[in-house]
C-alpha cells in the first residue's frame, strides 16, 4: 500500500488557492491548510507531515521566520519557499535557512506537484525508473553475454553490468539486486570461458583483435601524451576497480576533463607482482626475469615483489626514446608520502611524474583481516562507498586539484581490480606453492583440472618458473583456492573477502583514463 503524503500549505491568501489544494486532494495528497506562520509552527508541533510550502509574505510571522522556526522542529522535513519576488538577498536568506526548493508566484498546480515528487518521491520515481529500465534490457544483456566473442563485447557488457549495479543501487527496490548478481555471475562464467580460449594466442600469436595488456599500456596510452609535451602525472592506484573509478570520476570532473576512458587487459596472474612489474618495465614477468634478473623477485622469495618498479619503467621509456628524468614516488600506508605541497614542486619540475597509491589495495586486504573494516564494506556497494570516502577526504584528492590550476592533466589507472569470492577449491603442493588465493605456482600441484585454468607450460604465457616442473593454475569466477588441512577454517576465514590473481571482469577488464585540467 502506498503512503499517502502529507502536506502543510501556509499562506495568507489561502482561500483563492482552493482550487490547487482541490487538485492536491484529488491525486491522493493530504492538504492542511493554513493562513498564517504561527498557525504553521502550531500545526508542525502537532503533526507530522511530508513537506511544507511557505508562502515568503506573510504578514506577522514572515515566511522566512516560519521557515527558521518549522526547521528547529522538525529539521529533516522539506521546505518550500513560495514568494512573489526573486530578489537576490531574499533568495540567499532563504538558501541560507535551508529551504530545499523554492517557486515564483503565480504558481499552477503542475508545479506544486513536481515540486513534490522531486524533494520527497525522487527515490521511489528513480527506483521505478531505474528497475523498469533494467527489466527491459535484461533479455538483451542476457543475449549479449551468451555470443560475447571479442574483447570489446566483454567491455562492453561490464560497462553495462557496472552501470545497473551502481544505478540500481542507489534506488530502494533491493528485488532486483539478485537478479543482477545472478546475470553479473553468468557473465563472469562466459568471461571465464573467453579468457581461457583466447589468453595463450594473445600472448603467443600477438593477433590484430587483442587487448592493450599491462605490458603495452604505457607505449599505447602514456607515450602519445607525454610527447604531445604537456606536464603529465601518471597515477597508478593499485587495485582500482571499473566501478570505483565510475563512483570517482563524478569528484574529479569538475576539475579535469575527461578526454579517454578505455578498459584494458590486466595479464595474468592479476596481482600486483606481476600486473605492475609487467605495466612499469613494458615486459611479460618471464622477459622481465632473463633481462633484468636482478630486478625480478621469485614467488618463494621473501623480499617485496616491487621495489625495482622506478628502474624497470625508467628503462621502459629509454627504450621507447624518452629520456628525460620522471619524479616517481610509491604512496603505502606505512609510507604516507611527502605533503602535498612538496608533491607539487616535484610534480612541475618533471614532464612526467609517476604517483603509485596502494591504499584501495591495502583496504580490501584490511578488509579480510578487520572485522570493523567487513562490517562497513560489507557488500559490492558498501566497498564502492568506502573508496569514494577516501579519496574525497584523501590528500590524493587534494593534490590533483592543485594540479589542476597549474593545468598539469592526469592519467589514472590500475594494474588489475578484486572479485569476491564465494567458493573454496582444493589444491595440494608442497610447501613453496604460493599462498595467492586466486592463482597458485609450484611444483608437483594436485588440483580438479576442470575447475581451473592451468598453464602447464608457463613459458608458453610469458611466466617465470622456480622450478623446471613448476606450473601455473588459476580460480575463475568466484572461486578460490583453499588446502585441505584446516580446511573448513580456511574457507570461513577467507570466504566473502576481495581478492585477486585469478580471472574475472572485475579483475582483469580495468580503466586507464586520460583527463586534461581545466
Amino acid at each position: 500500500m502506498t503512503k499517502t503524503i502529507r502536506i502543510l500549505w501556509a499562506d495568507d491568501e489561502i482561500e483563492l488557492l482552493k482550487p490547487h489544494i482541490l487538485f492536491l486532494e484529488a491525486k491522493g495528497y493530504t492538504v492542511t491548510a493554513v493562513n498564517n506562520g504561527i498557525a504553521a509552527v502550531n500545526e508542525s508541533k502537532q503533526h507530522i507531515f511530508d513537506i511544507i510550502f511557505l508562502d515568503e509574505q506573510m504578514p506577522g510571522l514572515s515566511g522566512l521566520d516560519t521557515l527558521v522556526q518549522i526547521k528547529a522542529i522538525c529539521p529533516e522535513t522539506p521546505i518550500v519557499m513560495i514568494t512573489k519576488s526573486e530578489a537576490e538577498d531574499i533568495m540567499e536568506a532563504a538558501i541560507g535557512s535551508q529551504i530545499d526548493d523554492y517557486l515564483i508566484k503565480p504558481v499552477n498546480p503542475n508545479q506544486i506537484v513536481l515540486s513534490i515528487k522531486k524533494n520527497i518521491q525522487q527515490t521511489e520515481i528513480i527506483t521505478q525508473k531505474t528497475t523498469s529500465n533494467y527489466q527491459q534490457e535484461f533479455s538483451q544483456l542476457g543475449i549479449l553475454i551468451m555470443q560475447a566473442n571479442t574483447w570489446d563485447d566483454w567491455v562492453e557488457i561490464y560497462k553495462k553490468l557496472t552501470q545497473w549495479d551502481i544505478q540500481l543501487t542507489r534506488s530502494k527496490d533491493r528485488g532486483m539486486d539478485e537478479v543482477l548478481r545472478m546475470q553479473h555471475n553468468e557473465a563472469n562464467t562466459n568471461f571465464a570461458k573467453f579468457i581461457k580460449k583466447n589468453y595463450c594466442n594473445w600472448i603467443q600469436s600477438n593477433p590484430d583483435d587483442k587487448p592493450i595488456l599491462s605490458p603495452s599500456l604505457i607505449k599505447d596510452k602514456v607515450l602519445p601524451i607525454i610527447k604531445s609535451g604537456r606536464k603529465t602525472l601518471l597515477l597508478v592506484i593499485d587495485n582500482l576497480r571499473y566501478d570505483h573509478w565510475v563512483s570517482i570520476r563524478p569528484l574529479l570532473s569538475e576539475y579535469y576533463t575527461m578526454q579517454d576512458e578505455s578498459l584494458y587487459c590486466s595479464i595474468l596472474p592479476t596481482s600486483t607482482q606481476y600486473a605492475r612489474n609487467s605495466l612499469f618495465a613494458g615486459l611479460m614477468p618471464l622477459e622481465i626475469s632473463k633481462i633484468y634478473p636482478d630486478l625480478w623477485i621469485n614467488d618463494e622469495d621473501d623480499e617485496q615483489k616491487n621495489q625495482y618498479e622506478e628502474s624497470l619503467l625508467v628503462s621502459q621509456l629509454k627504450r621507447l626514446g624518452f629520456t628525460d628524468k620522471i619524479y616517481f614516488e610509491k604512496i603505502t600506508a606505512i609510507n604516507p608520502g611527502k605533503k602535498v605541497t612538496d608533491k607539487i614542486h616535484g610534480i612541475l619540475q618533471h614532464q612526467l611524474s609517476v604517483m603509485v597509491y596502494n591504499f584501495v589495495d591495502t583496504l580490501s586486504h584490511a578488509r579480510t583481516e578487520m572485522q570493523m573494516i567487513k562490517e562497513l564494506a560489507n557488500d559490492e556497494a558498501a566497498y564502492r562507498s568506502l573508496t569514494i570516502s577516501w579519496f574525497s577526504h584523501s590528500t590524493l584528492f587534494e593534490l590533483l586539484q592543485e594540479l589542476s590550476k597549474k593545468q598539469v592533466d592526469i592519467i589514472i589507472t590500475t594494474d588489475h581490480g578484486a572479485v569476491r569470492v564465494q567458493n573454496p577449491i582444493k589444491v595440494v603442493g608442497d610447501k613453496n606453492i604460493t599462498t595467492n588465493l586466486r592463482y597458485k605456482q609450484g611444483k608437483a600441484l594436485v588440483y580438479n583440472p576442470k575447475e581451473v585454468f592451468e598453464i602447464k607450460k608457463p613459458q608458453d604465457v610469458s611466466l617465470p618458473i622456480s622450478h623446471i616442473s613448476s606450473s601455473y593454475i588459476f580460480a575463475a569466477e568466484q572461486d578460490f583456492f583453499a588446502y585441505p588441512n584446516n580446511f573448513n577454517h580456511y574457507v570461513q576465514y577467507y570466504r566473502d573477502s576481495f581478492q585477486h590473481g585469478g580471472i574475472s571482469m572485475e579483475e582483469m577488464i580495468i580503466p586507464c583514463v586520460y583527463a586534461q585540467a581545466k
